[in-house]
């Protein structure tokens, strides 16, 4: 009943009729499945049609049938390249043991880029023979061969029928767990990502092999993408290879390892190797232990979060400073990584985020970061300003009387120098008082070369301090420089020459202060000069 039709459709591959005729009369004779002599000769004919898609349909139509008379045309044809090359391979693998043979006994004849469509076709090729070259060609030295033959096999496991994915996966494991051959990292992988895909439980125990050093990363990277569908609950060894492998610096290793670890739940047992993870040289892999373990306030845990202070990602710092504030544990490492800081600008970000919470410091955490603000106050070195914050934030009266106390010891000790550093500190608060900024233009006038010159006395500080108090208190000043042995004549004598030459109170206690110098040493050069200055300054 078919031969009428049948004729009728070779008739419509004949070139009087439109391409878009022809390729459709092709198309069906496919469909039908006839494979008579004349179809045969037919379709042969046809591959010498003059349009592309018409060649086209015709080659994957004789695939169909699996017109073995048409083989040498299919090899010529894949050797010319292009879309129909691709289509004659796939049509050769479909004429069974005789086509794959060919295309075997073809694949080293050809370019590179052809070698891939043949690879292809026999990966696809559905027959048994097919399937048993396609094994063979994963084991093939081009990358792109592999590749090719892994796709076109990736594409058909779907299909596959139970027996057949088991005769599949059999063949890759042994493959995967041949010892005596050896797999160049491409023909590992390929066989890896294809055991994968085929789903099969029994393959567990090969892709956990491939997972660890010393496979190459492309395979271990394989390997893991394949048993995280198995990873729901791994062993001690598994997990140990887990770890191991989100550490590594390839992220392409760590980052199926860490799609894997992310599903599984935090426990004590598992806190160390968490903790190991805030070591990752990837910043993903110590955001995810972050997460996991950054709440854990334990000695340990603070220990490993301060390390992330110093990482160059400011999201990673940010999140660990925000942990360790809200941990006891934390804030003690904090205070200990505050004071060891190798620079103001790594110190800021730790005392800041402090703030909130120093009023709640005790007074032994107050005396070890005060002793270590004044070391560093003492060296000039600016890390002493976050310190200075942060302690002024826990108790500002506090801090005041730390410092007027470190400032009188260093005077009586005459360490001048140091004692004008907590001075300064302290002149800067405006509710300074009086006996407080006396202190520090005295200590200031010790410190002081006591040129005389009218440019030098211009730039000294002390002195316009001074001339500030007498200001506000002359009688006061004077009183209290009297009371002050540790000016010597040499200090009285320079003051009361400056202030003598100022106006109304300034000048005022000047002449007191020359006449104490003339009077405890009136015959000496200095006294001389007190006399002379106050003559000079219309004071005698």
């Amino acid at each position: 009943m078919t031969q009428v039709p049948t004729n009728k459709l070779l008739r419509l591959l004949h070139t009087d009729h439109p391409p878009d005729v022809r390729r459709a009369a092709a198309l069906v004779l496919g469909e039908l499945g006839v494979r008579d002599g004349d179809v045969a000769k037919a379709l042969g004919d046809a591959l010498d049609d003059a349009d592309s898609s018409v060649r086209l349909e015709v080659v994957r139509t004789i695939g169909k049938l699996r017109i073995e008379s048409a083989l040498p045309r299919l090899l010529s044809r894949i050797k010319e390249g292009g879309e129909e090359a691709d289509a004659a391979a796939h049509a050769a693998a479909h004429l069974g043991a005789k086509g794959t043979r060919a295309l075997q006994e073809l694949m080293p004849k050809v370019a590179p880029g052809l070698r891939r469509y043949i690879a292809a076709a026999l990966a696809g090729g559905g027959t048994a023979s097919a399937t048993a070259a396609a094994a063979a060609v994963l084991l093939d030295k081009d990358p792109g061969v592999v590749e090719a033959a892994v796709r076109s096999l990736a594409e058909q496991i779907p299909t596959l029928a139970a027996p057949q994915r088991q005769a599949w996966t059999d063949q890759l494991l042994e493959l995967a767990n041949d010892r005596k051959t050896t797999l160049s990292s491409v023909n590992q992988a390929a066989v890896v990502r294809l055991l994968a895909a085929l789903d099969d439980p029994r393959a567990g125990a090969a892709l956990w092999d491939k997972v660890a050093p010393p496979h190459p990363p492309e395979v271990r990277a394989a390997a893991l993408q394949a048993v995280g569908k198995w990873a729901n609950a791994p062993t001690k060894d598994q997990l140990k290879r887990l770890f191991a492998s989100a550490a590594d610096r390839d992220f392409r290793i760590a980052a199926p390892a860490l799609v894997i670890l992310q599903r599984l739940p935090i426990n004590d047992r598992l806190a160390a190797e968490w903790l190991a993870l805030l070591r990752a040289p990837d910043v993903a892999v110590r955001q995810l232990a972050l997460q996991k373990v950054g709440d854990r306030d334990t000695a340990e845990t603070a220990a490993a979060l301060v390390l992330q202070l110093r990482h160059a990602d400011r999201g990673l710092r940010e999140a660990a400073l925000g942990r360790l504030t809200r941990l006891e544990h934390g804030r003690k490492a904090l205070t200990s990584a505050l004071l060891e800081a190798e620079s103001p600008d790594q110190a800021w970000p730790m005392a800041r985020a402090q703030a909130p919470f120093a009023k709640d410091y005790s007074v032994a955490w107050r005396d070890e970061v005060f002793e270590k603000t004044s070391v560093y106050l003492e060296a000039a070195d600016r890390r002493a300003d976050p310190l200075l914050f942060l302690l002024r934030e826990s108790d500002a009266a506090d801090l005041r009387d730390r410092l007027e106390q470190r400032a009188l010891a260093h005077r009586k000790k005459k360490a001048y120098t140091a004692a004008l550093t907590y001075l300064r500190l302290l002149g800067r608060d405006p509710a300074c008082g009086f006996a407080l900024r006396l202190e520090l233009a005295a200590c200031g006038l010790k410190e002081s070369g006591k040129d005389l010159a009218a440019e030098s006395r211009g730039a000294d500080p002390c002195l316009h301090q001074f001339v500030s108090l007498s200001q506000q208190d002359d009688g006061e000043l004077v009183r209290q420089t009297e009371q002050m042995k540790w000016l010597g004549p040499e200090d009285l004598y320079y003051l009361g020459f400056h202030l003598a030459e100022q106006e109304g109170r300034a000048k005022k206690a000047g002449a007191e202060i020359l006449k104490r110098v003339l009077k405890r040493s009136p015959r000496t050069k200095l006294g001389q000069a007190a006399k002379s200055k106050l003559r000079s300054a219309g004071l005698a």
